[in-house]
């Protein structure tokens, strides 16, 4: 990766790849000859679309109980008329969880909470780690020993093990499982930066700009961050992966996001014990994250081959 930024930044700087859009332009069109990473846009633009369109999809309320307004019990198989279910029984795509709400609404409705959380860990994640890195990188000295140290430290404890102390701490919830998430992933942001940091840092237009009397801000938030993002592109995608499955686990704990919300850790942490009785309550939202993992795994794969130099010409 550091070889990939080094070949990005000077080639830009001699005027060889032209315009950061046609940098992108060049990435995305060898992304799209990739099976695997065509593969991963099409299960992440059909989450974003699932998530877009929950009310338009799902049909019933996440949180809507049907004692009452259906003949029906709880933790019923699925029913599809289409597949031989009778006509006169309610259609219910996933079945009926154990508060006889509708299943497959409850996952549709899961790709939003998912979404929040992967992409509001993550991004607080850059923000903070970003800035450390950058800073580490670029002055160096004691500031960086004491910032890398310091993500040293929390780079020795399992990410997991350190969320669930995190929000053990500060109480169960979704908000503060989405903040121990961040806080565990701020390290990885923080030493891609570092690392991009220090190879932009001393190519020739930094040093033109510092020549030209460019003050130290300038230089750092024009020259350099902008030309030091590109690893951060693949790091993001591939924690939104980790974000996500680490937040279902948490809240598979109960430490995360708490009933009646329709968030998949949280569906599978209240049907765990009808595994063997009702196994598609815990099925279609195993399902769910696997696939939704799988999407950001194989788009995160597919464009770092895609910025590598060494795969291309």
């Amino acid at each position: 990766m550091r070889e990939a930024f080094r070949y990005f930044t000077s080639r830009q700087a001699e005027g060889l790849l032209g315009s950061p859009t046609s940098l992108w332009r060049t990435t995305l069109q060898r992304l799209v000859r990739r099976l695997s990473a065509i593969a991963g846009m099409v299960i992440v633009g059909l989450l974003l679309l699932t998530a877009l369109a929950a009310p338009l999809i799902a049909p019933y309320d996440p949180l809507e109980v049907l004692i009452g307004k259906e003949d029906i019990r709880k933790r019923i198989a699925p029913c599809i008329h289409f597949l031989g279910c009778p006509r006169e029984q309610p259609q219910h795509l996933m079945g009926v969880d154990g508060n006889v709400r509708d299943e497959f609404s409850r996952v549709v409705y899961g790709a939003r909470w998912s979404l929040i959380v992967g992409l509001s860990t993550v991004s607080f994640a850059i923000v903070v780690g970003t800035s450390l890195g950058a800073v580490a990188g670029y002055f160096g000295g004691w500031g960086d020993n004491v910032i890398m140290r310091a993500m040293d430290v929390l780079m020795g404890f399992p990410a997991l093990l350190l969320a669930i102390a995190i929000v053990a701490v500060l109480g169960p919830g979704l908000i503060n499982a989405m903040l121990a998430i961040a806080i565990v992933t701020i390290p990885a942001y923080a030493r891609v930066m570092r690392a991009s940091v220090l190879t932009v840092k001393e190519l020739d237009f930094v040093a033109a700009s510092r020549s030209l009397g460019g003050s130290t801000r300038h230089i750092l938030l024009t020259r350099v961050l902008p030309n030091a993002l590109t690893p951060l592109v693949v790091q993001a995608t591939l924690g939104l992966a980790t974000a996500i499955l680490d937040a279902a686990a948490l809240s598979f704990l109960g430490l995360g996001a708490q009933p009646p919300t329709p968030e998949w850790g949280t569906m599978l942490g209240s049907e765990r014990n009808q595994v063997f009785s009702a196994p598609h309550l815990v099925f279609f939202p195993g399902l769910a994250i696997m696939v939704t993992v799988l999407g950001f795994n194989l788009l995160g794969d597919g464009l770092r081959d895609a910025l590598d130099p060494r795969l291309h010409d």
